[in-house]
């Protein structure tokens, strides 16, 4: 059982996210009707400061933090490819959301579907992209519950029984309240603690594993002989030529569909302008170090010789730290893990909802909702999603979710082409791009779960293996280019193009709102 000062710390973390929840009513202007813009995107009023932290906060995810070291723990260097991916998204952001945030701002779009459909003109087109995002982000969601639970049975914090289930959904409670109340300024109030707590507990766990083992050297060496191999250079710490294709084509893959989940979008639009997104873009790096730190805690304990349960690699970290810190100190790592978790989840379920209300609930069921009528349906699905995250965490196996989520990596990287290429170009065609989309969602699906759902497939026997989520994009991508001249020469009619988009993303900056700039 944890101890009592192991508890105090952590239900102080907790309680600290709770009372930061309940003052974001500050952030929201007075005298503003309701709006879904409003509830959902903080009104795009949010400035450099509070747009770092937020979307920090929403990228790297307690999962993340968890299972990152976990797969370095069980499977060596192949999990690094964390970092060169969050890398790697930090020039995409700066081009793509800064761009995509312009065309939004200028036209009252909420989500990427609402910019399909206003570029391509076509309902059908906007509704699986809606819905693809949807459906990569419930597992996301429910993965963000089993990483809170992971760290509270790690730290003894996790009680048997019934009684675990109910501290779970108590720490969870506060904020679904609270989101539902202040919508999207919740999580980015608590963001700020996140930040705060997760930087300075990470330091002082790196701190302590360096002195203990005296210096990294000793780490890895240690890691090494733990793995099977007589030193760093030959073992699985370092990649091999039959990993490198994987390795990198899962790097590009995972950065390119990041940018597509409707959580992230969602953190970008409720920047105050393009410049404010840039500035963010060009700070994100800070983060990605502290994903590497995590993962280097995988390999501490390695050496430190933890045995994680089967199939519980996820654990490894909070058990080292258990092991290692005293009771205050452990109890603030996984108390900050934990509200790691809590940012995310909310910004998920608010991104969900509002996909449903924009693109399924207004376009086909009532086109005549007011904006007060959407809010109040968005609030509602909003509360629903995280309700289905936690019946799903309980009801279903650890391995169910991380299945699904896997899948849902591949499903939002088949958007891409109609969000992403459609910001410079529409030459392709509406109907080539759901037909791209069809191929590769059926594609992707189908390597992964022939795979016994491993997204790391050969294309054919022999052949080295690569990330399904890219083989299925080029796939998307190659029916979508042949089609479109097709479709052209049988005159298959395009929809109207209602975004006027810049022939250049343009620098400017909304104009102050008030308190709600950082």
């Amino acid at each position: 059982m944890a101890g009592a000062a192991m508890t105090t710390t952590f239900l102080a973390v907790i309680g600290g996210a709770s009372l930061l929840a309940v003052t974001a009513r500050r952030l929201r202007p007075s005298g503003r009707l309701p709006s879904l813009e409003g509830w959902a995107l903080a009104d795009r009023g949010l400035g450099a400061g509070w747009t770092w932290l937020l979307l920090g906060g929403t990228v790297y995810t307690a999962y993340t933090f968890t299972a990152v070291p976990g797969l370095v723990y069980g499977n060596g260097a192949s999990a690094f490819f964390a970092v060169p991916y969050t890398v790697i998204v930090c020039p995409l952001a700066f081009v793509l959301l800064s761009r995509l945030w312009e065309v939004a701002r200028r036209h009252g779009y909420v989500t990427a579907a609402d910019f399909v459909r206003g570029r391509y003109g076509s309902a059908p087109l906007a509704l699986v992209v809606a819905l693809t995002g949807i459906l990569a982000t419930m597992p996301y969601l429910a993965l963000q519950l089993l990483g809170i639970r992971a760290v509270l049975t790690a730290g003894g914090l996790y009680p048997p029984g019934a009684a675990g289930d109910l501290s779970m959904v108590a720490v969870f409670a506060g904020l679904a309240v609270a989101t539902y109340r202040h919508g999207l300024r919740a999580p980015t109030v608590i963001a700020a603690l996140k930040a705060v707590a997760v930087f300075v507990s990470l330091t002082a766990v790196c701190w302590l594993v360096l002195d203990r083992f005296g210096g990294p050297g000793a780490v890895f060496d240690g890691a090494a002989r733990a793995l099977g191999g007589t030193d760093t250079a030959h073992s699985a710490l370092v990649l091999t030529p039959g990993q490198q294709p994987a390795y990198a084509t899962l790097a590009l893959g995972s950065a390119l569909a990041l940018l597509m989940y409707p959580h992230v979008l969602t953190a970008g639009f409720a920047a105050d302008g393009t410049r404010t997104l840039r500035k963010v873009s060009a700070g994100l790096p800070a983060w990605t170090a502290l994903l590497a730190l995590f993962g280097f805690l995988g390999i501490a304990a390695l050496a430190a010789g933890v045995r994680a349960p089967a199939g519980g690699a996820e654990a490894a970290v909070p058990m080292l730290v258990d092991r290692l810190m005293p009771g205050p100190l452990a109890g603030l790592v996984f108390g900050s893990i934990v509200v790691g978790a809590l940012v995310p989840a909310a910004v998920m379920s608010i991104a969900a909802a509002t996909s449903f209300v924009r693109n399924v609930y207004v376009e086909y069921i009532h086109p005549t909702a007011t904006p007060k009528r959407q809010v109040r349906v968005a609030k509602a699905v909003s509360l629903t999603a995280k309700l289905g995250a936690v019946a799903f965490v309980f009801g279903l196996r650890d391995q169910d979710a991380i299945n699904l989520q896997l899948l849902g990596g591949v499903w939002i990287l088949q958007v891409f082409p109609a969000v992403a290429i459609g910001l410079y170009t529409r030459w392709l065609h509406p109907r080539a791009l759901l037909a791209g989309w069809a191929v590769g969602m059926a594609t992707g699906t189908c390597l992964v779960v022939r795979e016994g759902f491993s997204s790391i497939v050969p294309l054919v026997a022999g052949s080295p293996e690569i990330y399904a989520g890219v083989a299925a994009l080029v796939l998307n991508l190659a029916v979508a280019v042949a089609a479109t001249p097709v479709l052209a020469r049988l005159g298959v009619p395009r929809g109207p193009d209602a975004t006027d988009l810049p022939s250049r993303p343009r620098a400017g900056r909304r104009p102050p709102t008030g308190a709600n700039n950082a």
